[in-house]
C-alpha cells in the first residue's frame, strides 16, 4: 500500500525480472542436451537483427502497406519501433536504478559499448520470452516446468521489492543521538552515577598507595584480565603499540609518570577506567625486526555496559550502543505491526510453511546468479565490490 510497486521505474523491473526468469530458463530447458554454451549461446545474430528489424526481408514477401511505409521512409515495422521502445524504457529503468542505488554515479553517462551490449542482451531475453509464452500459451511445455518459472519469477520480484521499501523505509529506522540521550535521561537507572562513585573509590585507594593489580583482580571488570589458564593478569597490558588503545583511554595512560595512578577517572563508552602507567612510551623492536613506540599499563575498568534481560548470555553493551539497539528493535517491530495492520495481514492457525530442499535452493541461488552474470555488461556498477578498508581494533573493554 506504500505504492512501491507502481514507481514507474520500479514497475519496468518487476517486467524485466519476469522476462529475464523465463528467458533463463527456457534457454536451459530447451537446449539442455545440446551441449555447454553460454547463456542465450544458441540465439543466432540473425535472430538479433531480425528482432531489430536490420535484417533482409524479400521485396515478394512485403505487403501493399509495408512497401509504401518504405517508400516514404518508414521502413522498419511497427512492431520494431514498439521493440526499440521496449528497449528504451528497459535501459532507462536500468540506469535510474542504478544511480539511485550509487549516488556517486548520478553523473555516470552509459558508453555506446554498454548499450550495445544491454541492446543485444534485451533483445535475446525477449526473442526467448516470446517463445517460452508462446509455447506456454499451447501447453507445449512441461506445467511443472512453468509453474516453477513462475514461482522463480515471485520470488525474484518479491526480493526486488523488499529490497526497495527497505531503502525507502530506512530512514524511518534510523536512530539518532538526540534519541539516545533523550531514552537515557529518561531512564534513571542507565544513569551511572553509582558507577562512578565507585569507581572514585578505588581510585582513591589506589592513590594511597594500596597494591593496584592486587585492586585490578578483585574488581576489574575487564574481561581481558583473564587469561587462558584462569589467571588474572592485575589488569597489566605490555608493549601497548601507540594508536591502538580508545584516545581518551591513551591520552589518560600517557599522561601519569611511569609507576605512576592517574589521578582523574578515564571515562570512555566502556565505563571508568583507573590506569596506572608501568612503562613510558619508548621504542620497541618487533619480531620483524621494526621499530615500534609502545608503552606498559594497568587499568581497572568498572563497566557502565547494560545486559540483555532477553539474552543474558551476551557480554554487557556500552549503554549508548545499548540503548541504540534497543531503540532499532523498537522501530523495527512498530514498522512490522504497522505494515500488517494496513493490509490485513493474518495467519491461519493451521497455517503450515513447506520444506523446501536443498536442492530447490540451490537451484533458485543458481538461477539469481546466472541472471546477475548475463547483466555484468550492462550494468556498470555491477561486479565485486571494492574490499572495506581496515577498521581500528578497539581493545577488549577499555
Amino acid at each position: 500500500k506504500e505504492g512501491v510497486a507502481d514507481e514507474a521505474n520500479n514497475k519496468q523491473e518487476l517486467s524485466n525480472i519476469r522476462a529475464e526468469i523465463e528467458a533463463v530458463n527456457y534457454d536451459r530447458e530447451v537446449n539442455k542436451d545440446k551441449g555447454t554454451m553460454p547463456p542465450f549461446g544458441f540465439i543466432t545474430e540473425d535472430q538479433v537483427n531480425g528482432y531489430w528489424g536490420e535484417g533482409s526481408t524479400p521485396q515478394a514477401s512485403q505487403g501493399w502497406f509495408s512497401s509504401q511505409m518504405e517508400k516514404i521512409g518508414l521502413a522498419k515495422s511497427m512492431e520494431t519501433r514498439t521493440h526499440e521502445a521496449e528497449f528504451e524504457d528497459f535501459l532507462n529503468a536500468k540506469v535510474a536504478l542504478m544511480k539511485g542505488r550509487n549516488p556517486e554515479m548520478a553523473d555516470r553517462e552509459i558508453s555506446e559499448e554498454e548499450r550495445a551490449q544491454a541492446r543485444e542482451f534485451f533483445a535475446k531475453v525477449r526473442i526467448y520470452q516470446k517463445e517460452y509464452q508462446d509455447k506456454a500459451a499451447k501447453n507445449e511445455l512441461d506445467a511443472t516446468f512453468v509453474k516453477r518459472v513462475n514461482l522463480l519469477a515471485k520470488l525474484q520480484q518479491a526480493q526486488f521489492l523488499a529490497r526497495i521499501y527497505s531503502e525507502k523505509v530506512s530512514k524511518d529506522l534510523q536512530v539518532t543521538d538526540e534519541e539516545v540521550q533523550k531514552y537515557i535521561a529518561e531512564h534513571p537507572e542507565l544513569d551511572p552515577t553509582a558507577k562512578r562513585a565507585e569507581a572514585q573509590a578505588i581510585l582513591d585507594r589506589a592513590k594511597a598507595g594500596e597494591d593496584f593489580a592486587a585492586l585490578a583482580n578483585q574488581y576489574s571488570e575487564d574481561p581481558g584480565n583473564g587469561s587462558p589458564d584462569g589467571e588474572k593478569k592485575g589488569g597489566a597490558y605490555a608493549n601497548v603499540p601507540k594508536g591502538q588503545m580508545m584516545p581518551a583511554f591513551e591520552a589518560g595512560a600517557l599522561a601519569a609518570k611511569a609507576g605512576e595512578v592517574n589521578p582523574e577517572l578515564i571515562e570512555t563508552t566502556y565505563g571508568f577506567h583507573i590506569i596506572k602507567l608501568d612503562r613510558a612510551l619508548s621504542s620497541t623492536k618487533k619480531p620483524d625486526g621494526k621499530t615500534e613506540e609502545t608503552y606498559d599499563v594497568r587499568h581497572i575498568l568498572i563497566s557502565t555496559g547494560q545486559k540483555d534481560a532477553a539474552n543474558p548470555n551476551a557480554p554487557a553493551m556500552p549503554t549508548e550502543d545499548f540503548v541504540k539497539a534497543k531503540l532499532e528493535e523498537e522501530k523495527q517491530k512498530k514498522l512490522i505491526d504497522d505494515i500488517v495492520a494496513k493490509n490485513n495481514i493474518s495467519v491461519p492457525d493451521d497455517f503450515s510453511i513447506p520444506e523446501v530442499s536443498q536442492e530447490q535452493m540451490q537451484e533458485m541461488m543458481k538461477q539469481r546468479q546466472q541472471q546477475m552474470q548475463m547483466q555484468q555488461g550492462m550494468d556498470p556498477s555491477a561486479g565485486p565490490p571494492p574490499p572495506s578498508a581496515p577498521e581500528k581494533a578497539e581493545p577488549e573493554k577499555k
